[in-house]
């Protein structure tokens, strides 16, 4: 899944999404004092221009550049609070100390033998900050030998848990029904959800 990929689907229809922001950052996001966010994975960018209207500062990273010509091309007055930024998490990780919000909505992130990326993406979250790590639920998928992935390839949220150390708290580790219909061609009713707060 390189830019390339990336790109691809992007071009393979003219709006790939609903346009609507993820259900779950706007239950999870509402009841926090805006500042600077990073949304990663932005795609065509719903969650960086609903965070935007509710008054953060918002960085949004994406690996195709089609995504981000889109999101961009959308933003109309909302352009100057957001940076559309074409990023590979894989190769470049964030600031570290950055943000107030980091959000990673349905984001697969390739596992690596250190966790490299992973953990550049905890280190971006600023003391007293948030890290809101939303995947699929594994149960919804079909079975492994109908998929043409490989779902461990990617790091979920208990994943994530086990590398949060005693800087953090974790206040939200579960799966719930989704908020939206599932997108169109799959199976999933559920949200796994990860919100954790960095203390220091």
């Amino acid at each position: 899944m390189d830019a390339q990929f990336w790109d691809d689907m992007y071009r393979s229809a003219d709006q790939l999404h609903s346009g609507n922001p993820n259900g779950v950052l706007v239950t999870e996001v509402t009841d926090l004092a805006p500042g600077k966010a990073l949304d990663v994975g932005c795609g065509e960018g719903a969650d960086a221009l609903w965070l935007a209207r509710h008054g953060w500062r918002v960085t949004a990273f994406d690996i195709s550049r089609t995504a981000l010509d889109r999101a961009a091309a959308t933003a109309g007055d909302l352009s100057g609070r957001v940076a559309w930024t074409r990023t590979d998490l894989t190769v470049t990780p964030p600031p570290a100390a950055a943000f107030d919000l980091v959000s990673a909505q349905y984001f697969p992130l390739p596992r690596q033998p250190e966790h490299t990326a992973l953990r550049g993406l905890l280190d971006a979250v600023a003391p007293g900050g948030t890290l809101l790590f939303v995947g699929h639920d594994l149960a919804d998928l079909p079975p492994r030998e109908e998929l043409d992935f490989d779902p461990d390839a990617y790091y979920q949220p208990d994943d994530v848990t086990g590398l949060l150390g005693s800087d953090w708290t974790v206040e939200i580790n579960e799966t719930r029904p989704r908020t939206a219909p599932a997108p169109p061609g799959t199976h999933h009713a559920h949200d796994t959800v990860l919100r954790a707060r960095r203390l220091r």
